[in-house]
């Protein structure tokens, strides 16, 4: 009998045991489910990298650039480069590549001779250069969304042959800022580009220079504000005979100082000979924008130049002239990735360099 009542009051020790902790854990899931949830925080918002960072499209971006859009939006602005020749429609189109590449929501134009399109007899022009520079500007227009603008000379430069002169870009009157660069050039961040389209201007052409004060140094940017007007009363202050293309650009009013924030937008390939030991090379790529290239002991990025150019025109200091080597190899690889041209070989006779020499002003 006391074995039985044992047992029984073991049992019922258990069966009460099993029903409090059943109990307990009821109790407690009640409790999370009446107890108010914590509300996570919102995840936090994207930081551009950069103060004036490549709008990809999103929605943050557009909130970001609403304090900094150019006049009438970006469809009211766009790059624009005025190519005559072969040499240089490959530069074009390494300019148009990066701005896709990086997302740059300004439009994109190249104004090309309009005898290009033409045809004699059935027959292509007879430059062989001709056909290849169509193609890279189907080719532009397909890949890059670029606008093909064909041209008719309009000015007679020295010597005879008829030109499209630079000033008229201002004809552009669809846009209300243009910004050109003259070739050749090499473009590394379109962000401090894109800003430009916000700077004030007082008159409708202005240059933007890079290494030297002097003004008679072809401006590495040009910025225009176009309107009939001002294309009109630029165009007839021209000569009508002996059009000087770098007397023009030497003319064009210059900006003083670029803001504080933006002084590392434009560089000059010429005046890294000029820098001294603290030069940072890796640096300098980083935060340089554009690169104009020019070098007056050089025939051009475009051309193999033979080895006693490249020693004499390179900086002396090893960290500028590292930074000079590779732009020089950047713009190199550029036009083989961008257009499928390797660099052209180097002229052989006086003749040949005298069109080569204009450039390097």
């Amino acid at each position: 009998m006391a074995i039985s009542s044992s047992v029984v009051f073991i049992f019922t020790s258990l069966l009460f045991l099993s029903g409090y902790v059943l109990q307990q854990q009821t109790v407690r899931n009640l409790q999370a489910i009446i107890k108010p949830q914590p509300v996570a925080p919102p995840p936090p918002s994207p930081v551009l990298a950069k103060h004036f960072g490549t709008p990809p499209g999103h929605s943050f971006y557009d909130k970001y650039l609403a304090s900094n859009r150019p006049k009438g939006g970006w469809s009211k602005v766009a790059y624009v480069q005025l190519v005559r020749e072969h040499l240089h429609v490959c530069n074009a189109l390494m300019l148009f590549a990066v701005l896709e590449e990086q997302e740059s929501m300004a439009q994109r134009v190249i104004m090309y001779p309009k005898a290009w399109d033409q045809k004699v007899d059935g027959q292509s022009p007879l430059d062989p250069h001709i056909d290849t520079s169509k193609r890279l500007l189907r080719g532009a227009a397909k890949r890059y969304r670029v606008m093909l603008q064909p041209v008719e000379p309009m000015v007679k430069v020295v010597g005879g042959e008829s030109v499209f002169p630079l000033a008229g870009l201002l004809s552009l009157s669809a846009y209300n800022r243009l910004i050109y660069l003259p070739p050749s050039g090499l473009v590394l961040d379109t962000s401090g580009l894109d800003h430009l389209f916000t700077l004030p201007m007082e008159t409708n052409m202005l240059g933007i220079s890079a290494g030297s004060e002097d003004e008679s140094i072809t401006p590495s940017v040009v910025l225009l504000s176009p309107s009939k007007d001002s294309f009109q009363t630029t165009l007839e202050s021209l000569p009508s005979d002996g059009y000087d293309e770098d007397g023009f650009l030497s003319k064009i009013p210059r900006l003083a100082d670029l803001p504080e924030d933006q002084v590392h937008i434009v560089a000059k390939t010429s005046s890294l000979r000029h820098e001294d030991d603290a030069f940072d090379a890796a640096e300098f790529l980083d935060t340089t924008s554009y690169v104009h290239i020019s070098d007056a002991d050089m025939l051009g990025p475009e051309y193999d130049s033979p080895r006693e150019m490249t020693t004499l025109a390179r900086p002396k200091k090893l960290q500028p002239r590292k930074a000079w080597h590779d732009v020089y190899e950047k713009y190199r690889q550029g036009r083989m990735d961008v257009c499928g041209l390797d660099l052209e070989p180097a002229p052989q006779s006086g003749k040949d360099t005298a069109g080569v020499e204009k450039q390097q002003t």
